[in-house]
């Protein structure tokens, strides 16, 4: 029995925690990758892959999902999935996009960056900044609106989101429009309470994430370090507003409570939600009602970042 009030729809997810050995990570990435492409692709969804030129002349791949019945000048989104800068994106993610592509709706555009310990910081956020000025100088081609581009991620995937937009800040590029942080890494010297007591979470814990970091910055940090960690940023101002939302029994939720607060220290608007008996990952539980109004409140978020009622 666990020692934590985790809610009945995430306790068979109770022993789930992965791994992060580096001679293991290629073998778990190919079972990740099989699993992701055999989710079957939605009606009304279209998805057209493209590669493009990733960090240093690297080559990464992105996904471009678009409901069938957008219109031209549509809101993107363009998402980092999680997975400890290490794994690849699992198969809830792509159920999550469909949702959100539909729903918001908007065209998502996912992105496969290459992963550590193999591609170190700064590749992973540098293939995620590529992805980003790659949309918006094809966006209208892409027929999204240049003024509706927000960026999004979970776990690490939400350290990336938030990198970027500090990125596009500091290098003068078209301007976010909003960041969607889930259960955001955002501090890479692990100092938070939850980290001290959250060592034996389920699918995520401090030992785990102390983990994570080595991996990610084992070249060192060269360049800003708030590029990896967004929490030692010198100025949060001038951001895109924000929504984010943290799990209850996550070492890392006072990471993103934290940041969530930096940022409006700084003048910019965040929702803040709090999800209660949750767990890190808890989405994989398609069928909770908690799920299902956390991804309601996303893209309810995303909603009234893309203005809908006064663009459509």
């Amino acid at each position: 029995m666990s020692k934590y009030d985790i809610h009945s729809d995430f306790k068979k997810y109770e022993n789930i925690k992965p791994f992060l050995f580096p001679l293991l990570l290629p073998v778990i990435n190919i079972f990740l990758k099989i699993s992701f492409n055999k989710i079957k692709t939605v009606d009304g969804i279209s998805e057209t892959k493209i590669k493009i030129a990733g960090y240093q002349n690297g080559v990464i791949e992105l996904t471009i999902y678009s409901p069938k019945n957008i219109g031209e000048n549509a809101p993107c989104l363009i998402y980092f999935h999680g997975g400890a800068f290490a794994l690849k994106a699992a198969p809830h993610h792509k159920k999550l996009i469909y949702q959100y592509a539909l729903k918001t709706p908007c065209k998502v555009v996912f992105v496969d960056y290459r992963l550590a310990p193999k591609y170190a910081f700064p590749i992973g956020v540098e293939d995620c900044y590529a992805a980003f000025e790659w949309v918006c100088k094809n966006a209208d081609i892409l027929g999204i609106d240049k003024n509706r581009i927000a960026v999004g991620g979970d776990s690490a995937g939400g350290a990336l989101a938030a990198a970027v937009s500090i990125m596009a800040r500091d290098r003068k590029a078209p301007r976010i429009c909003f960041q969607m942080l889930i259960y955001p890494v955002t501090d890479a010297r692990q100092i938070t309470g939850s980290i001290k007591k959250y060592i034996d979470t389920p699918m995520w814990n401090s030992k785990l994430n102390k983990k994570m970091w080595e991996l990610y910055l084992r070249k060192g940090v060269r360049s800003k370090k708030e590029y990896a960690s967004p929490m030692e940023a010198v100025s949060l101002e001038d951001l895109p507003d924000a929504y984010i939302e943290v799990a209850e029994f996550d070492c890392l939720i006072n990471e993103g409570i934290n940041f969530a607060k930096a940022l409006q220290n700084n003048g910019i608007h965040v929702e803040l939600y709090k999800t209660i008996g949750t767990i890190h990952g808890f989405e994989i539980a398609e069928n909770s009602e908690i799920v299902n109004q956390s991804i309601a409140k996303r893209i309810e978020a995303l909603k009234a970042a893309f203005k809908f009622s006064d663009k459509l």
